[in-house]
């Protein structure tokens, strides 16, 4: 059996179309959304709202500019809006109605960070099953997967009024949804396991969160492989952890190419 696994599509629906060709089925380790088009300034959920300029300005304080200075840059553009929370949602269906179009059936997914996952019923359609915090059996292997990312520690979830809420977990919600996962083989999650090679990004020059509780279940099980996205320039794309090959599968928007996992 063979099956293509993307990650980090960031809303390139014409490669996402092509992934499963010649695949038996497609595995999603989220990231849809293209919420900040660092590259495209015109793209994006923030290139739709507010243009190209904007998002220019965006990007530079992101690379140059203090946190104070981006934040308040930001909260210019939302108080420009007089439903921001009412446009961004907007933005988001439109996004999702054509990538959730573009899967080819059967397509397993799960969410990652940059993902409404309250939204994904609504455009799941036949042949494409949410997983998250479950286990189910494909080619005769147990796929066990979980969605989002770890809250980084002493950060907490905004509850009144956001924008937008990505999918960030608390440490203790994503840890018991890996519990959940039982004599698994193969391990798709959208964050990789907390191993320094697999969470540094060298373009970023940052080390981005890992699961321990993943790096856990690796060492306990010991899956045939753990892949994940996430880290969008990694420091290593792959590691051998005992029987595990850990895999980022690799930012499927620029590459278009999907992982290939022979079953």
């Amino acid at each position: 059996m063979r099956v293509h696994v993307v990650s980090d599509v960031h809303g390139n629906a014409e490669a996402l179309a092509r992934a499963g060709e010649g695949a038996d089925a497609l595995v999603v380790l989220g990231d849809l959304l293209d919420f900040v088009d660092y590259h495209e300034h015109d793209r994006g959920i923030l290139g739709t709202l507010f243009g190209p300029e904007k998002v220019g300005t965006f990007a530079r304080l992101r690379r140059e500019g203090t946190r104070d200075e981006t934040v308040a840059f930001s909260r210019s553009l939302w108080n420009s809006l007089d439903d921001p929370g009412g446009a961004v949602e907007e933005a988001i269906r439109a996004q999702y109605a054509e990538l959730f179009a573009a899967m080819t059936a059967p397509t397993y997914a799960t969410p990652g960070n940059v993902d409404s996952p309250h939204l994904w019923p609504e455009f799941a359609g036949d042949g494409l099953t949410i997983v998250d915090g479950e286990v189910i059996e494909l080619g005769g292997l147990r796929f066990g997967f979980v969605g989002g990312v770890v809250l980084p520690p002493g950060a907490t979830v905004r509850r009144t009024n956001p924008v937008w809420r990505p999918y960030l977990r608390e440490r203790d919600e994503f840890d018991a949804a890996v519990d959940k996962l039982d004599d698994v083989q193969v391990l798709c999650t959208h964050v990789p396991p907390a191993f320094p090679e697999l969470t540094y990004d060298v373009v970023a020059r940052r080390q981005e969160l890992g699961s321990t509780a993943l790096r856990a279940l690796i060492d306990e099980q010991q899956p045939r492989w753990s892949l994940f996205g996430h880290v969008h320039q990694p420091l290593s794309p792959r590691l051998r952890a005992g029987r595990t090959e850990c895999r980022n599968v690799g930012h499927f928007k620029v590459t278009e190419r999907p992982y290939v996992l022979r079953l």
